[in-house]
């Protein structure tokens, strides 16, 4: 029998909602399983630790979670605190301490879910979204300086290294090459942005060459919005830089019917350290306590994460618990147009997992 050291940080908001949700759903999973199992550690680091400590995880939380299978966290951001703050002192540094240089979005239109674009179906609207998560615009270069004068100045580098680009760019050619339509599209912004990201763009043309069955093109970012509304159906694999993807993967959730739906995986593909799997929809303070919030992008989260362990089969397993629920309009949380709580959905899809686990034994 297998046991996964799995490591839950809340964090803020709804994640104190939906990370214990996910853990409900992997505990369900496994009591259906003879051969998996999973030890929980939670950690209480975010915006109600940084009140009691000053800082939002300690020194040598990296530490604390370096040897676990995986992490799955909630969300920072609190609006008592800056959020320079809650993002770098906690996500950030857990993402770039572990070197997750790959953030995967997939996104699809989910079976029951009504999505805004008209003349769309759920086969015109499968894309994975690569995200470079470790430098770009997000690498954290720059400063402040003459603070509060007529003359104060500060400035954020966008810092490309060939490194960096060469890595996220093999992956999302791999990842291109191992779905069905072997189709990538890089986002860039070479036109206005001259050097970091003409380098981008070259660098996408020379790591083409190793993988002459992938079909890829080139889009300017602004064009790119407007290409996922008007031609959903021409995109299947996106690779683009920190800030890029971090805006169009929101757009691209709104366009699949619900951030609340989203799941995204920060990985390091090298597994030198736990990668992190979270929703995408932030801590949401307006909605904290209500039961209001919507735990598939967790469920989701959580079906990366199992996939990432190599536990695909039960991987699969909860991904057809949500579908189940998705195409159930009754279980429809109040961001997709219905009523229902984050217990009752986690319900069903625990009780999905059930049903589904006596299926195949039958």
């Amino acid at each position: 029998m297998k046991t996964y050291a799995i490591a839950t940080i809340p964090g803020d908001g709804i994640g104190k909602e939906v990370v214990p949700a996910g853990q409900q759903v992997l505990e369900a999973l496994a009591e259906t399983s003879s051969t998996l199992r999973f030890a929980f550690e939670n950690f209480d680091w975010g915006g109600d630790y940084f009140r009691a400590h000053g800082v939002m995880m300690p020194d040598n939380g990296l530490d604390a979670i370096r040897h676990k299978d995986a992490i799955l966290f909630g969300s920072a951001g609190d609006p008592h605190i800056p959020d320079h703050i809650t993002l770098w002192g906690l996500r950030l540094k857990i993402c770039q301490g572990f070197d997750q240089y790959a953030n995967v979005r997939p996104t699809r239109i989910l079976p029951g879910i009504d999505a805004p674009l008209k003349r769309c179906g759920p086969e015109d609207l499968n894309w994975v979204i690569v995200r470079e998560n470790s430098e770009g615009e997000y690498s954290g270069v720059g400063g402040r300086v003459h603070a509060g004068h007529p003359i104060e100045a500060a400035t954020d580098v966008s810092m490309m290294t060939r490194a960096g680009v060469e890595r996220i760019m093999r992956y999302a050619f791999k990842l291109a090459q191992s779905r069905p339509r072997k189709l990538l599209t890089v986002i860039t912004k070479s036109n206005a942005q001259r050097h970091a990201m003409v380098m981008w763009d070259q660098i996408a043309l020379e790591i083409s060459r190793e993988f002459p069955d992938v079909t890829w093109d080139k889009e300017l970012v602004d064009a790119s919005t407007a290409r996922m509304i008007n031609r959903p159906a021409s995109l299947d694999t996106i690779v683009a830089t920190n800030l890029h993807a971090d805006i169009l993967s929101d757009l691209a959730a709104a366009l699949a019917g619900s951030l609340g739906i989203a799941p995204t995986g920060n990985i390091d593909p090298e597994r030198r350290y736990p990668s992190m799997f979270e929703p995408i929809h932030g801590s949401a303070f307006d909605i904290m306590g209500k039961g209001l919030a919507n735990p598939v992008g967790t469920f989701w989260s959580v079906v990366m994460l199992l996939e990432h362990l190599g536990e695909r089969a039960a991987a699969a397993s909860v991904m057809r618990a949500i579908e189940r629920v998705t195409a159930d309009a009754a279980l429809h949380t109040r961001d997709l147009g219905g009523t229902a709580t984050t217990a009752d959905v986690t319900r069903a899809v625990c009780a999905f997992l059930a049903a589904d686990a006596v299926s195949r034994a039958a």
